[in-house]
């Protein structure tokens, strides 16, 4: 009987790392700050997000990943010089928490508003988190999740 609980929560927690591959991590976000654009599109290419078409390919990328139950990530680079802009928007519960568990101690008190968090994280920059009601589903909520970097990070070429 214990072998069968042993197995059972060896295979819960194979299956929820799994899960979180594709999902973007601190670290992640920290990467994609600190490198080009084209080291961003093969990093996520590696993650399974498939680059969309966009107008000015040069300075801006856009990635979607689909997960079942109608949840995406949409991840949008946008390079200014040589600063990388993230913004994540997605609508998956799991994305907004691996995100905030990581920056949870660095959360600034006052906000921007009752559904606005804003951090601010030493040597990265500021994050805010936006978090809304879905249109289709009233059950799920969609998350826009910006990363504005510090005056100090610099992608590398």
């Amino acid at each position: 009987m214990k072998s069968i609980i042993v197995t059972c929560l060896i295979a819960a927690c194979s299956f929820n790392a799994f899960a979180q591959k594709n999902l973007l991590s601190y670290e992640d976000i920290k990467y994609l700050l600190h490198n080009n654009l084209n080291k961003a599109d093969t990093f996520l290419s590696a993650k399974g997000y498939k680059q969309q078409t966009v107008k000015s390919a040069a300075k801006n990328r856009k990635y979607t990943m689909a997960f079942p139950g109608g949840l995406n990530n949409e991840v949008n680079l946008r390079s200014d010089g040589k600063k990388i802009f993230v913004s994540i928007e997605t609508n998956t519960q799991e994305q907004y928490n691996l995100v905030k568990n990581s920056i949870a101690s660095f959360k600034v008190s006052s906000a921007a508003g009752p559904d606005t968090e804003a951090y601010d994280i030493k040597d990265l920059g500021n994050i805010y988190i936006v978090v809304g009601d879905n249109n289709i589903d009233p059950l799920k909520k969609d998350y826009d999740i910006q990363i504005v970097p510090n005056k100090n990070i610099a992608a590398i070429n």
